[in-house]
């Protein structure tokens, strides 16, 4: 049986890695074509920053896939990079929707506007009903009615699948090391499925809370078609996850080949082929046409130059020439790139910083209320050895001496 799979994985791995190689190819010069030209009319630095990272997803899959897939030795490495990079795409789309509606003071204003409309629409009973309900339970029904709540859930829930995702690829290549991981193997003594369901926990509560943000602002994100951007985004994530963790069900229940190689290959191989439709699907999607033109509010400096210069005439004398310029920054491919590096790379650590602050301080409550606890219990204890041995100092003084 051994013979057999080693023997069907050498067949099949040279056709695979032409076709897949070529489907990569057509996905990254698709993609790159995208992507350089966001980076030349670079106008709306506060949107095409996180679009261009989005774009970035289809190149990273297909060159980690194509090397993967060449060499298995590189397979684990790649597959962490790529995981890493999903993590940061996800957070970079929701950015993405939030920059389009204005940045985040406006998205908090706009949330605490639509979070007051029913409050006014029902009865005083149905208000206090409202009320009394939880903010989890308001976020899985009703999430309208959070207002500055939600767009918190929303942050929150991207940021912890961004430090778990890349905390757990670290933590696989660890184990890899050790010898425990056990890829595909659904084994207890196996690090495989425990960091399988807390990515898949953290991957679904992710992408609910970017769902139920879509829910309550698609009407406002009409103009950018939000539906298409959100579908095809979520195919690449959803699906490459679903894909990779079926594959390993089916070889690991004998349906398909269990050697490692084979899994790994396949998975690559599909993810050339499926970057390749999502390089083309990103030409529609996320096409920089509308940013051609430079909106007013982004226009820079205009300036007046006066210049004087010679001119044979007949009579003689100087003519005088006014040229205008318009100086509108962040529209070369350099600058383009160091906002996306500088303002990017800030923007993402004052949200970690931001979440992981969060996650901290529920903890600290907690740890705080349990030293005031053992504080005052101490404090109690102490107050009752006192309250006894002054008692006993009473007692001793009280009875008379003996004649």
């Amino acid at each position: 049986m051994r013979v057999t799979e080693t023997s069907t994985y050498r067949d099949l791995h040279l056709p695979s890695l032409i076709i897949g190689g070529s489907f990569a190819a057509v996905a990254i010069c698709l993609s790159l074509f995208s992507i350089l030209q966001h980076l030349r009319f670079y106008t709306n630095p506060a949107e095409q920053k996180w679009i261009v990272s989005v774009l970035f997803m289809v190149p990273v899959y297909a060159t980690e896939s194509i090397i993967s897939l060449s060499n298995s030795k590189f397979s684990l490495p790649c597959d962490i990079l790529r995981n890493c990079y999903e993590a940061f795409a996800l957070y970079s789309f929701g950015s993405y929707l939030v920059a389009c509606l204005g940045g985040e003071r406006r998205v908090v204003e706009y949330l605490e506007n639509e979070s007051k409309k029913p409050l006014l629409e029902e009865g005083a009973n149905e208000s206090k009903k409202k009320k009394k309900k939880s903010s989890f339970w308001k976020f899985l029904c009703d999430p309208y009615v959070l207002g500055r709540e939600l767009f918190v859930i929303e942050k929150f829930g991207l940021v912890q699948y961004m430090i778990l995702k890349t905390f757990c690829a670290f933590l696989t290549f660890l184990l890899e090391l050790l010898g425990v991981y056990g890829d595909g193997e659904f084994k207890w003594y196996y690090g495989y499925p425990y960091i399988v369901v807390v990515l898949n926990f953290s991957q679904m509560w992710a992408l609910f809370c970017l769902v139920q943000f879509y829910n309550v602002t698609h009407e406002r994100l009409k103009e950018i078609k939000p539906l298409a951007k959100f579908i095809s985004f979520k195919a690449i994530v959803f699906a490459t996850w679903w894909q990779g963790f079926g594959i390993a069900l089916l070889c690991y229940y004998g349906v398909l080949p269990k050697e490692g190689r084979f899994q790994n290959g396949l998975q690559d191989f599909l993810i050339c082929i499926e970057m390749a439709i999502a390089a083309v699907a990103h030409l529609f999607v996320f096409p920089a046409e509308p940013y051609h033109y430079i909106p007013i509010s982004e226009c820079g400096k205009i300036t007046a130059e006066t210049s004087k210069t010679e001119v044979k005439l007949d009579e003689g004398g100087l003519v005088e020439t006014t040229e205008i310029q318009v100086e509108a920054s962040g529209t070369s491919i350099k600058e383009s790139v160091q906002d996306i590096v500088i303002d990017g790379g800030q923007h993402v650590v004052k949200d970690v910083v931001l979440t992981i602050n969060q996650a901290m301080g529920p903890v600290e409550k907690g740890v705080t209320k349990i030293q005031d606890t053992i504080h005052q219990k101490l404090l109690d204890s102490d107050g009752k050895e006192e309250t006894e041995v002054t008692e006993e100092l009473t007692v001793e003084t009280s009875v008379p001496p003996k004649e």
